[in-house]
């Protein structure tokens, strides 16, 4: 955790975007609301691209619209007044494959247990199921669905979790942190064995964007589907996503 708070303190803003559009002449301004329709294409400066509105834990992108209002007087400052404004930007390489994920979860696929006493121990389970797509656009919700074939221990609540990975480079080393952002409860109580249960989840507006990988940052994400046992113990199976628009 030490590392990625050092790098971010250290890290200048990067400027993608700078226009100045001057939208009124030196005068006076009658009494009253008075308005100055102005526009401005989203251009980036030379040698940058323009990234996804995106906020994120270590990693930030927005953009800023900013007035001013310059007066003339000793005693007059200028009036400064900015607004956030949300940019989307298509990835521009065509709709990607779908991708499926299946899924089968029993004590001997834990890869966290490596034991075999330990994994005898477990009183027997199997779950399956599938995710529709791991290449998904964040205009679609993510879908899938998940069955409890078989579950001698209790059942107590089943939660897909989804996270943001923030990877920040400074000095030759990179920093990686995961996140969560989200986390949506699909099943509560034992639930029925071998009934497909939904998945669905829409990715949220402003903390999701589009994967980026650049050579400062990268900002990719995954889901975990959370099994919860009514004894405590928990299993989480990881999925790695690749999102566009």
């Amino acid at each position: 955790m030490g590392l990625v708070e050092s790098f971010y303190a250290k890290i200048e803003p990067i400027v993608l975007m700078k226009i100045d559009v001057p939208i009124e002449k030196p005068g006076k301004v009658p009494s009253g609301t008075t308005e100055f329709p102005f526009e401005f294409t989203l251009k980036p400066i030379k040698g940058m691209v323009l990234h996804e509105t995106y906020h994120g834990v270590y990693a930030t992108t927005t953009y800023v619209v900013a007035a001013e209002c310059t007066r003339k007087g000793l005693m007059s400052s200028s009036l400064v007044q900015s607004i956030e404004f949300v940019v989307e930007v298509p990835t521009g390489a065509g709709e990607f494959d779908a991708e499926p994920a299946d899924f089968n979860i029993t004590p001997a696929a834990l890869d966290n247990v490596q034991q075999k006493k330990a994994i005898e121990a477990f009183p027997p389970f199997s779950i399956s199921g599938q995710l529709h797509r791991t290449n998904c656009s964040i205009t679609a919700p993510l879908t899938g669905e998940i069955v409890i074939d078989e579950s001698e221990a209790v059942i107590s609540s089943i939660e897909l979790q989804l996270v943001r990975v923030e990877t920040v480079a400074h000095g030759g080393t990179e920093a990686r942190e995961a996140t969560e952002i989200q986390n949506v409860q699909i099943a509560e109580g034992d639930v029925a064995r071998k009934l497909i249960i939904p998945i669905y989840s829409v990715f949220p507006r402003l903390f999701t964007c589009p994967t980026m990988l650049t050579k400062t940052f990268k900002v990719e994400f995954e889901c975990n589907l959370i099994i919860i046992f009514a004894d405590g113990y928990m299993i989480t199976e990881n999925f790695p996503l690749l999102l566009y628009r």
